[in-house]
């Protein structure tokens, strides 16, 4: 039986009556009502077609037919919990474990990256007895209430910081402590991690783990200075606890050069847990937490048994495997080694023509443009970047903001964005900030459609939820 479709008027009138308002929209004063989608691709209710920029989550493409078949076929089939026998589950593990450091051979499989960060702090503490955690500012692990402990990003509108969680200095070496011309960035902004745990420890703390997403998103998209990862991870693990890689928005092959982003820091850099979630199941709720024998061992020690009754269900682990199956096939890491690259390099091209401009940084197709008033003292440009996002969703081009001050336009499109895609928005970009300076001068307007576009992307990204 067909399900009813009502006018998107309609539609925006009921979910404002049963959806609760914290559950905000893209572009909320003006919502688009997408109603089917294909690769890059969405689409509205009268046909219309948006490029689609920013879903990470949809990672080989949305409604890719090689994913729809093997749901269809393996629901079809059977549809259990875990604790029944199963090969795909173990197939699965089995395909992961080829794309990791050896060491890293066992996995939990649950629902959503919020679930997979809570589980690694669960094996922290359980494997380490410790209870304190390390986290960058500005970090965002997910909505469950442990989570929003350990995100500076969430409990500073809330409740504020507890006493167990540490926060570190975001490694940016635009707007940090650390710039671009230190000698050595990457031991620099390692040794704050240091002092936070000494300190710690002068206070009878004891660390249970350091937190941090390999390539911080929500603070940015930062690209971690070369070195950091490293010697964080060895002042950790001197410290008794152990480094947790969330890889939730960057794994499977969105660097492109590499299948996990943490990779990127170099051949003998590990950490010693890793989540994985978003595009792990293309949109379907599958995560994972991936850690070695000996964490995961006192946490069987514990004598409470783990159990969650849909992570690595079969249709589930069936979608995992047929993920995989498409990045390796349609050679997707390579896709966005060569648009990733082109992106950035007509980003940068762009960056000489416009001052707003301050910096184009990332790696593959995970990018980030940062707007700003001013080169010289880098104040960011936040009005200006939500009014460009606007401008683009006129365009059809679906695009968001990210960074402490909602100021970096973000660069996470499914992995099959093209050429064209890239050369489409950047010259649309170009225009916009052309017409933009051609109508004024000294800046953007800041009139109350600038501040209106401003407080909506402000008050949509101020709740990301995993």
């Amino acid at each position: 039986m067909a399900l009813e479709v009502f006018h998107k008027d309609e539609t925006l009138q009921m979910r404002r009556k049963l959806i609760g308002q914290s559950c905000r929209l893209f572009f909320s004063r003006d919502p688009v009502k997408i109603v089917r989608a294909r690769g890059q691709y969405l689409y509205d209710e009268n046909g219309m077609q948006y490029l689609d920029c920013i879903s990470n989550v949809q990672h080989v493409g949305h409604c890719h037919p090689s994913l729809t078949q093997a749901a269809a076929a393996q629901m079809d089939l059977l549809n259990s919990n875990t604790r029944f026998l199963h090969d795909n589950i173990v197939l699965y593990a089995d395909r992961l474990a080829a794309t990791l450091p050896k060491k890293l051979c066992v996995f939990y499989f649950v629902n959503s990256g919020s679930e997979a960060n809570d589980l690694a702090l669960r094996l922290a503490r359980q494997y380490t007895r410790h209870h304190d955690v390390v986290v960058l500012d500005h970090a965002y692990h997910g909505h469950l209430i442990s989570l929003i402990d350990i995100s500076p990003y969430k409990f500073r509108k809330l409740e504020g910081q507890k006493e167990w969680v540490h926060v570190a200095p975001l490694p940016d070496t635009y707007h940090g402590i650390y710039r671009e011309d230190h000698p050595d960035p990457g031991q620099a902004y390692a040794d704050t991690v240091k002092s936070l745990i000494d300190e710690a420890h002068k206070k009878g703390c004891k660390i249970s783990s350091f937190f941090a997403e390999s390539l911080p998103s929500v603070g940015g998209q930062i690209i971690f200075p070369t070195g950091y990862c490293k010697r964080v991870a060895e002042y950790v693990r001197e410290a008794g606890g152990v480094y947790v890689a969330d890889e939730i928005q960057t794994g499977f092959g969105r660097v492109g050069s590499h299948f996990w982003a943490f990779q990127l820091q170099g051949e003998d850099f590990c950490p010693d847990i890793v989540t994985m979630g978003k595009p792990i199941g293309n949109g379907h709720p599958i995560a994972c937490v991936a850690t070695t024998e000996e964490i995961a061992a006192a946490f069987t020690a514990n004598g409470v048994e783990y159990f969650n009754t849909f992570g690595g269900n079969p249709v589930s682990c069936a979608i995992g495997l047929a993920v995989l199956d498409v990045i390796e096939k349609e050679d997707l890491r390579g896709n966005a080694v060569r648009v990733g690259g082109h992106l950035k390099q007509l980003l940068l091209q762009l960056q000489t023509k416009h001052p707003l401009i301050g910096d184009v940084r990332g790696v593959g197709l995970f990018i980030g443009m940062e707007l700003v008033k001013d080169r010289a003292s880098r104040k960011p440009a936040t009005e200006e970047a939500a009014h460009l996002v606007r401008r683009l969703k006129e365009e059809r081009i679906v695009m968001s903001t990210d960074g402490p001050w909602d100021s970096v336009i973000k660069f996470k499109p499914p992995m099959c964005f093209s050429i064209e895609d890239a050369e489409r928005v950047c010259t649309c970009i170009d225009q916009i900030l052309r017409d933009s300076i051609s109508s004024n001068t000294d800046s953007f307007p800041s009139n109350i459609y600038y501040k209106l576009a401003f407080n909506e992307q402000f008050f949509f990204n101020s709740f990301n939820f995993r």
